[in-house]
């Protein structure tokens, strides 16, 4: 094995193909939509550099900054939901006491495996303001209650971050109980000893020790939310109005239906950015809390050697 990890040549043939697709297909055009973004094109004739044309354009657009907002919103519900729902429903079925516990794990892995237009489809039926499930449960309970919730410019958001949250929940569901799988059991044991209770346990040992996983899903929550298009595409056409535009959605607007292909790469080069951003605060903040912790242990190995 160190034989073949010091053969340069043996790893060059097995990274070159992957770094190759990732060049062609990931790297080169994020550095093409950056050149475009400086141009006023339509997608068909040559492009005409303009400078920072777009980028003024676009910080002067009201438009923008509603977009920003949609998207931070989209962003905070989505993680808050994911990542407290998946924690509750990952310690629970880690729970060998819990029965069916196979089933649990399917069930609220389901809504990921399923398309997203069906899932659109599924909650738009649910939120019907006439024959809706939702306004008829609420109406049989006699509460008068009657919403038209993916038309209404203040609620409209708020829904469809709901239902993104609800349809990929499961799979910050799964990281986290691969994460739980990889601690030892020799923890709980000793804590048991101690006399810790469950919540005890989970809170002291669980928790931390999730950190790196914790990581993940808020950067995937995180970007996930940042760059959210589909469901507004399938729901609501990014209205009423513009309520429910995000970046991306700007995107979609300014290139495919007004043809300002430059613009929207301004867009869409501010979205790349936003989400570089929010990985290198996630990166910074959880390696803060990661030095503190090597402090801490350090601190108490000094102490028990003193005592």
């Amino acid at each position: 094995m160190k034989k073949f990890r010091s053969n340069k040549l043996a790893i060059a043939c097995f990274t070159l193909p992957a770094l190759i697709i990732f060049v062609t297909f990931v790297f080169i055009p994020i550095i093409q939509v950056f050149i475009y973004s400086f141009t006023k094109w339509n997608g068909i004739s040559g492009a005409v550099f303009t400078g920072l044309a777009n980028y003024m354009r676009l910080f002067t657009d009201n438009l923008f900054y509603t977009s920003n907002k949609n998207m931070i919103i989209f962003a905070v519900i989505v993680t808050v939901y994911q990542m407290i729902l998946a924690t509750i429903f990952a310690l629970a079925v880690s729970n060998t006491k819990i029965k069916a516990r196979k089933f649990f794990r399917v069930a609220y892995f389901i809504p990921v495996v399923l398309s997203v237009t069906v899932v659109c489809q599924l909650w738009l039926s649910i939120f019907n303001t006439e024959s809706g499930l939702f306004n008829q449960i609420l109406k049989s309970m006699g509460i008068d209650f009657r919403q038209n919730w993916l038309s209404d410019r203040y609620k409209s958001i708020y829904v469809i971050a709901f239902v993104n949250a609800w349809q990929w929940m499961g799979y910050q569901f799964a990281l986290i109980c691969a994460g739980i799988k990889s601690i030892s059991t020799d923890y709980y044991e000793a804590a048991q000893i101690d006399g810790a209770t469950t919540v005890v346990a989970h809170r002291k040992i669980t928790i931390p020790l999730l950190a790196e996983t914790y990581k993940s899903c808020l950067v995937i929550a995180i970007t996930g939310g940042i760059k959210a298009f589909t469901e507004m595409f399938i729901m609501t056409k990014g209205g009423p109005g513009t309520s429910t535009y995000t970046l991306a959605y700007m995107m979609y607007s300014a290139a495919f239906r007004s043809k300002e292909y430059g613009y929207g790469l301004a867009s869409a080069s501010i979205l790349v950015l936003e989400c570089l951003m929010a990985i290198v605060v996630i990166n910074a903040l959880f390696k803060k809390s990661e030095a503190d912790v090597v402090k801490t242990r350090k601190f108490r190995i000094r102490k028990e050697k003193t005592a």
